[in-house]
């Protein structure tokens, strides 16, 4: 018992120290905090999410469940050949058709506060995985699934606004698959260079597209990102085991994109190297991951600046950069905003809210 105790301390010592655990308490040491109870939550929080052995523990329960019931639990569908899927794109959600009208008549409103200014809006929607890679899902998505994606096209370019449709040309590729990761909810580097030609070829704003990009891939094969591995706690399990244990993660070449060197000396740049801002992107991860953006700067032959932001939903990057100094005072020529299908019908954030702050409906 005496070790097991010690055992125990040393192990809560150890996730106190850690420095996550050490940013989250700095937030609830004061004297408000410790009598309202939140210091002795954010310390349970801590010791919870930093045990040494948590990444441990987490992996063999993980492993398990995909084992013995060959399931990816609460948040990911489990397809064929180890093919893996988000929950959130396979749900129902509530009032799905209100909230989905609501944010298309926001993206309606600031199209036109855009519009005042001299500033194009291109908006493109990025459809379900579960929508294009369907072969290997074997399940079913929720009915309410089946016609958002038409439905928001629908409600968006009603409005007069330029919309990209992205699932028509996923859907021709004779080898959709290839366009998103297997354990990831994302598009493949593939996918992303599919879906910035289309954008791009949308683009009839008259901006400079003078500078020259070039797209290069790692000569190195590396892991993908398998974010969907992660949230069945398998992304720790290694691959080269006598037997397949885990779906294994994806492989990629990692693509960059830079701006050829006479341009670069002709005064051309990537991103933030110039005062002007030419064209703004805005989105989710999708826009982050898979070098999207600059495969879409090599496809406009023009620097973009990439205000797009991980796990911001619908709202997150958007609320953002139009209430930021780079919107006020340094606009534009267009904004190319790019929205996932799933994030439509999800309930509404603070993010919404203060966009909705920042573009009122007019009384």
């Amino acid at each position: 018992m005496v070790v097991v105790l010690a055992a125990g301390l040393g192990l809560g010592v150890a996730a106190i120290m850690s420095e996550q655990a050490q940013r989250q308490l700095a937030t609830a040491l004061d004297i408000k905090s410790i009598l309202s109870g939140r210091a002795a939550s954010v310390v349970n929080t801590a010791m919870a999410h930093n045990l040494p052995v948590d990444g441990l523990f987490r992996g063999a329960g993980g492993l398990l469940r995909w084992r013995l019931f060959k399931s990816g639990g609460p948040q990911v569908w489990a397809g064929r050949r180890d093919w893996l899927y988000l929950m959130e794109e396979l749900r129902p959600w509530p009032d799905a058709a209100k909230v989905m009208k609501t944010r298309a008549a926001t993206v309606g409103r600031i199209a036109q506060a855009l519009k005042a200014r001299n500033i194009d809006l291109v908006v493109a929607i990025v459809p379900d995985k579960a929508r294009i890679v369907t072969d290997d899902m074997n399940g079913p998505r929720a009915a309410q699934t089946q016609p958002r994606y038409a439905e928001f096209m629908a409600d968006i370019a009603g409005q007069g606004i330029k919309t990209v449709d992205l699932a028509a040309p996923m859907l021709a590729d004779p080898r959709r698959e290839r366009l998103f990761w297997r354990t990831d909810t994302h598009w493949s580097q593939e996918g992303a260079a599919l879906a910035a030609q289309a954008v791009a070829s949308a683009v009839t704003t008259k901006i400079d597209r003078t500078t020259k990009f070039k797209t290069t891939a790692e000569a190195a094969e590396t892991d993908g990102p398998g974010d969907l591995l992660r949230l069945i706690s398998l992304d720790k399990v290694p691959d080269n085991l006598p037997i397949q244990i885990r779906p294994p993660i994806d492989r990629q070449h990692k693509e960059t994109t830079k701006a050829a060197e006479a341009d670069t000396a002709s005064g051309g740049g990537l991103l933030d190297d110039g005062p002007v801002i030419q064209v703004a992107l805005i989105g989710s991860s999708f826009s982050v991951n898979a070098n999207f953006a600059g495969r879409l700067q090599e496809d406009l032959g023009a620097p973009i600046t990439n205000f797009a932001e991980a796990g911001g939903g619908f709202a997150g990057a958007a609320q953002k950069y139009f209430n930021g100094l780079a919107y006020k005072q340094t606009p534009p020529k267009l904004v190319i905003w790019e929205i996932p299908e799933r994030l439509v019908v999800q309930p509404f954030t603070p993010d919404d809210k203060a966009l909705e702050a920042a573009f009122p409906k007019q009384p």
